[in-house]
C-alpha cells in the first residue's frame, strides 16, 4: 500500500535536510595549507610532563616594583593600558573572591592593575562592597549591551530546541543552558565592543572559582607589550568533537573566501593534527579540537579588534554554530589565533601556576605553593588524554 501524501512530504523534507547539511561540511576546502610545508612528521615522543624540570620567569626585560611606581593612585604609574576582567554573576561572588584573593596574593597586590566586571543585570550593594574590599586597585562594574546579550534575531529558537535535544543525547555539556550559549558568544567577539573597554589595549580573563598558585614578580601586561607577544595561554586541552561538528568546514569556507588573512608562520598544523586524537579530527571534520583554555588568557585587544578576526566572527555568528552547536569562545579564539596570527607570538605562562578544575598547571619553581609539580589533573586518570600541550611544544615550542 502507498504510503500517505503527508508522509512522502515529509520523509522528502527530512533527506532534502540531511543532503543540505551534508554539503554544507563537503562543499569547504578539504584542508588549510600552511605556506611552505608540506606532509607532517610523526608525532614526537611525550616522556614527561615539562613542568617536572625547574623553571623561572620569562626572558627579560621584565618590569619591577621600585619604589612607588606600581602605587594604586601613583597618576604617573608604570602600569600600562590594561584591566583584569571577568564576566560574572551576582551569585558567584564568593567564587569569584576565591579567585580575587589568590590573583591579589600572587601578583595584583604588587602592581594594582584595575578589576572590570561584567554581567547581564545590575550588580548588587554586596558585590561591589565585597569586591572593592578585596583589592586597593580600581574597581568598574558593567552592564552588557542587550543587544550583545540577546539571542540574534537570525536564530530560530526551534532549531535550537531540536538542536538541544540531539546534542544533549550525545552528552554535550551545556548544551541545554541559553545563557552559556549567550556567554561564549560575548566571550569569543562581542567583549571587546563594549563601551568601557574602548581605549584598553590588554587583559587578563580571570573566572570564579580559580586558583592562583605562584608569586608572580613582573608586570605581565608589560612583559607582554615588551615581548610584541598577542596572546598568553596557560591550558592547552582537547574539546568535545560533538559540540563543534562544523566549526572547522565553516573556518575553511571562511578561508577559501579570504585567503589574505592566512599569516605566513601559522600554527595549522596543530589545528589539523590527527595522529594523536584521531577520533577527534574525523568527528570535527579536520579539526583537531586542540585549543587554548579561556578562562585563563591574556591578551592584546587589538587581535580581536582587527579586520581579520571581526570578519571571522561575523562569518561564525550567521552561520548560528553558537546556539545550533556548543562553539566555546576557546576553540574559537585558538583557531582565530593558529590561523592569523604569528605562532611566535603566542606564549605560554609556564610561571604561572593555575588551576580551573580539573586541570592544573603546576611549574617546578620554588615560588609556587598549594599544587603538585608537573600534575595536569587531580580528576580520573583519563583526564590526561586531553591534554594537547604535547602537540603545541612540537608545533610552536615552549615560548
Amino acid at each position: 500500500m502507498a504510503l500517505p501524501k503527508s508522509i512522502r512530504i515529509l520523509a522528502a523534507a527530512t533527506l532534502c535536510i540531511f543532503f543540505y547539511m551534508v554539503v554544507q561540511i563537503f562543499k569547504a576546502p578539504e584542508s588549510l595549507e600552511a605556506p611552505g610545508t608540506g606532509k607532517l612528521g610523526k608525532l614526537d615522543k611525550w616522556t614527561k610532563d615539562p613542568q617536572l624540570d625547574p623553571s623561572g620567569e620569562p626572558p627579560e626585560p621584565l618590569r619591577r616594583v621600585e619604589g612607588d611606581n606600581y602605587e594604586p593612585n601613583n597618576p604617573n604609574s608604570a602600569r600600562i593600558n590594561a584591566t583584569i576582567l571577568s564576566l560574572v554573576r551576582n551569585e558567584e561572588l564568593d567564587d569569584l573572591l576565591q579567585s580575587m584573593n589568590d590573583l591579589e596574593r600572587t601578583w595584583n597586590h604588587k602592581f594594582n592593575y584595575p578589576w572590570t566586571f561584567f554581567n547581564d543585570v545590575p550588580f548588587t550593594d554586596e558585590f561591589k562592597k565585597r569586591t572593592r574590599a578585596a583589592t586597593k586597585a580600581a574597581v568598574h562594574y558593567e552592564i552588557v549591551p542587550k543587544e550583545h546579550w540577546d539571542v540574534p534575531s537570525w536564530i530560530n529558537m526551534d532549531l535550537f530546541g531540536e538542536s538541544v535535544s540531539v546534542l544533549v543525547e550525545q552528552k554535550v555539556q551545556y548544551m541545554p543552558k541559553l545563557s552559556y550559549h549567550q556567554m561564549c558568544r560575548w566571550n569569543s567577539g562581542l567583549f571587546v565592543k563594549h563601551p568601557a573597554l574602548a581605549n584598553t589595549q590588554y587583559y587578563w580573563r580571570v573566572e570564579p572559582k580559580v586558583h592562583f598558585f605562584c608569586d608572580i614578580d613582573y608586570d605581565v601586561f608589560r612583559w607582554m607589550q615588551d615581548h610584541n607577544k598577542t596572546y598568553g595561554f596557560n591550558i592547552n586541552i582537547y574539546d568535545s568533537p560533538e559540540s563543534v561538528t562544523t566549526l572547522w568546514p565553516e573556518t575553511r569556507k571562511f578561508m577559501a573566501d579570504h585567503p589574505e588573512y592566512l599569516k605566513e608562520n601559522n600554527a595549522i598544523e596543530w589545528l589539523q593534527d590527527k595522529e594523536r586524537r584521531p577520533g577527534h579530527n574525523e568527528l570535527a571534520h579536520g579539526y583537531s579540537t586542540c585549543h587554548f583554555w579561556s578562562n585563563f588568557e591574556i591578551g592584546d585587544m587589538a587581535f580581536w579588534r582587527s579586520q581579520a578576526y571581526q570578519d571571522y566572527f561575523d562569518h561564525l555568528d550567521r552561520a548560528g554554530g553558537f546556539f545550533y552547536e556548543r562553539w566555546g569562545d576557546a576553540p574559537v579564539h585558538s583557531i582565530a589565533l593558529g590561523l592569523f596570527e604569528d605562532k611566535s607570538k603566542i606564549h605560554w605562562f609556564r610561571d604561572i601556576g593555575y588551576q580551573h578544575i580539573p586541570f592544573f598547571n603546576c611549574p617546578n619553581n620554588p615560588k609556587c605553593k598549594g599544587c603538585v609539580t608537573g600534575r595536569f589533573t587531580d580528576g580520573e586518570a583519563w583526564l590526561n588524554q586531553e591534554d594537547c600541550r604535547p602537540l603545541w611544544f612540537k608545533y610552536a615550542g615552549m615560548d
